[in-house]
């Protein structure tokens, strides 16, 4: 794939994500991609993303991403974006808080045939965490 065709997949992630649309973000995976995921585990094939997206939308139902920097490297690439929500469904058995939290997620995926082929995501989790007051965080002492 080349760096154009990287990109528009980058566009038409954020823009489904943005549109709150598993369906249109389940289209832009191979049938048997698999995504690592620190929030929904390994996932394999289409069904288990398309869940993924779903079960991501029920809790932060109001989630608005926003690209913060893209690497491509056919036929892989880095993209981290900034995601701004509020927490109104169950996140590792923390109920909803319906505290708006803003986290960092860094997807570095590899494409074929112009799909997502793989995918690992990486989340700002402590920040996550500190924002729906599961950790206490202390400013850290001066040098």
């Amino acid at each position: 794939m080349t760096r154009a065709e990287l990109q528009a997949v980058t566009d038409r992630l954020i823009e489904a994500t943005n549109r709150h649309d598993p369906k249109a973000l389940t289209a832009l995976y191979a049938a048997d991609a698999t995504v690592d995921s620190p929030m929904f585990a390994t996932l394999h094939g289409r069904a288990a993303i398309e869940d993924s997206f779903r079960n991501f939308f029920k809790i932060f139902p109001d989630v608005v991403i926003t690209i913060e920097d893209v690497l491509i490297d056919p036929p892989g690439m880095a993209v981290t974006t900034r995601n701004t929500a509020t927490q109104q469904g169950e996140l590792f058995g923390l109920p909803p808080t319906q505290r708006h939290v803003e986290f960092v997620v860094t997807r570095i995926v590899t494409c074929a045939d112009g799909l997502i082929a793989s995918e690992r995501r990486i989340y700002d989790f402590t920040g996550l965490l500190v924002q729906l007051g599961v950790l206490r965080a202390r400013p850290a002492k001066p040098a």
